[in-house]
């Protein structure tokens, strides 16, 4: 994840919804990426393979992604005598090499990516599937696909759109939250997780009252712990905004010093672990496997990380970034997204096409693939997993998405800025003010 986190924080600094969010949308952890797989030949079919279609995916054919997704797709071709579906695992190398391919009139019904890299970037292949949207199909129940799966990917794939459609078909949901070891807040006696900020701050002294180090963090994510209470605080853009405010006069706005506070606090009460200042990634989720500190901020996709060192029965839990007194946002709010299916709108079939989506993101595949990568799954009544299963209550409250980092990092000159002096701040080595004036002159 370090690596695509970093490109997308260099790269992807505009907003992750428009209205609701702004920002960077990574992708889940991946193997280290290969180069593109060369086109796999059409599996045969029944009937002599009246329908071919073409998906290019972000996968390697190593990751269980691809696994998965494959096994789903030859699933549908044998209930679908007459269709053929030829992958082509493009890997991450898609991002440059899906425009050239399609540009020059190559066959590709089907492609994957992140959800505003396929809605911005690729806006202009895509089909319009609201109709698609409206309908049933033998894995719905009966209902609308629009009533089956997650209806916050609906309302981030519209905010991406030039014109508010829906053009995407999303999978693979994250969430950027807190996550924590149940076992520590059993033993401090820990009944729920805080909704609140005095009920987190009461919840970091149990923790160390019961002998664990409440928090930890590492140069990768630390600057969401600013971002997250500036955002709680002042709304969606308001990160954004200061970092690219080139006056410096933002920096003085209260809201900045008193979430400043709120770290400072965190730190001057003992609840980072001692190495924060000075962790590199992957340090810190290095210390949630190894079960020296009960909580991190960090993506849904930790899980599925770590979980060569944590294995599967590690007890995992998770929590939106607490409200904070008179915020602007609350529980409501997070820096979320995922991977999207989109249909070329030059597609010859693209009913079948979408068909084969509904597919893959409900029932039986839409389980497997969230069992398999220890991720989120699409569908509403699909079987979250044990690891994630606190996760649903957040994303089913989910109605405003944050940037990246809440938006902090946006800006590439100031982002390492801020970073390091969150790092500072969370170590207790510069107090409230000092991060103020050291992000606002750039030292």
């Amino acid at each position: 994840m370090k690596r695509l986190f970093s490109v997308l924080t260099l790269v992807l600094a505009a907003c992750m919804v428009l209205a609701a969010c702004g920002g960077s949308v990574p992708a889940p952890a991946a193997p280290v990426e290969s180069a593109p797989a060369a086109p796999a030949e059409p599996a045969p079919s029944a009937g002599g393979g009246d329908i071919h279609l073409v998906y290019w995916s972000m996968w390697n054919n190593t990751e269980p992604q691809a696994k998965v997704l494959e096994e789903g797709i030859r699933d549908f071709e044998a209930q679908n005598p007459g269709v053929t579906v030829e992958i082509n695992w493009a890997g991450r190398e898609i991002r440059q090499t899906l425009s050239p391919a399609i540009d020059n009139g190559m066959q590709i019904d089907i492609f994957d990516e992140d959800t505003q890299r396929v809605n911005e970037n690729w806006g202009n292949y895509l089909l319009n599937l609201e109709k698609y949207y409206g309908e049933s199909y033998p894995t719905t129940g009966g209902q609308p696909y629009k009533d089956v799966v997650m209806p916050a990917l609906q309302t981030l794939s519209r905010s991406f759109s030039a014109d508010g459609g829906l053009y995407t078909v999303g999978y693979q949901p994250f969430a950027f939250i807190f996550m924590y070891n149940k076992g520590h807040f059993a033993d401090a006696e820990i009944a729920s997780v805080p909704k609140t900020w005095e009920e987190f701050l009461d919840a970091c002294e149990k923790l160390k009252a019961a002998g664990h180090t409440p928090l930890t963090s590492d140069n990768e994510y630390i600057s969401g712990l600013f971002g997250y209470h500036l955002a709680r605080l002042k709304g969606t853009d308001f990160g954004t905004e200061l970092v690219n405010d080139a006056s410096g006069a933002l920096w003085d706005d209260p809201a900045v010093l008193e979430a400043a506070k709120a770290i400072e606090t965190l730190a001057a009460n003992g609840y980072f672990d001692r190495n924060t200042e000075g962790n590199i990634w992957p340090a810190g989720q290095q210390d949630i496997a190894l079960g020296t500190v009960s909580m991190y901020l960090n993506g849904t996709w930790l899980v599925n990380e770590i979980m060569g060192s944590t294995g599967p029965d590690f007890p995992w839990g998770s929590f939106n970034y607490p409200a904070v007194p008179g915020g602007a946002t609350g529980l409501e709010a997070a820096n979320y997204g995922s991977q999207v299916f989109a249909i070329n709108k030059d597609c010859a079939n693209p009913d079948k096409a979408f068909e084969l989506l509904v597919h893959l993101t409900t029932g039986e595949w839409d389980a497997k693939l969230a069992q398999e990568s220890f991720g989120v799954p699409v569908g509403g009544t699909t079987d979250w997993p044990v690891q994630l299963a606190e996760a649903k209550a957040v994303f089913e409250s989910l109605t405003l998405c944050y940037p990246w980092v809440a938006g902090v990092e946006s800006n590439t000159d100031v982002g390492p800025v801020v970073r390091q002096n969150v790092q500072r701040l969370a170590g207790g080595s510069i107090t409230a003010e000092q991060f103020v004036a050291n992000c606002k002159s750039g030292s």
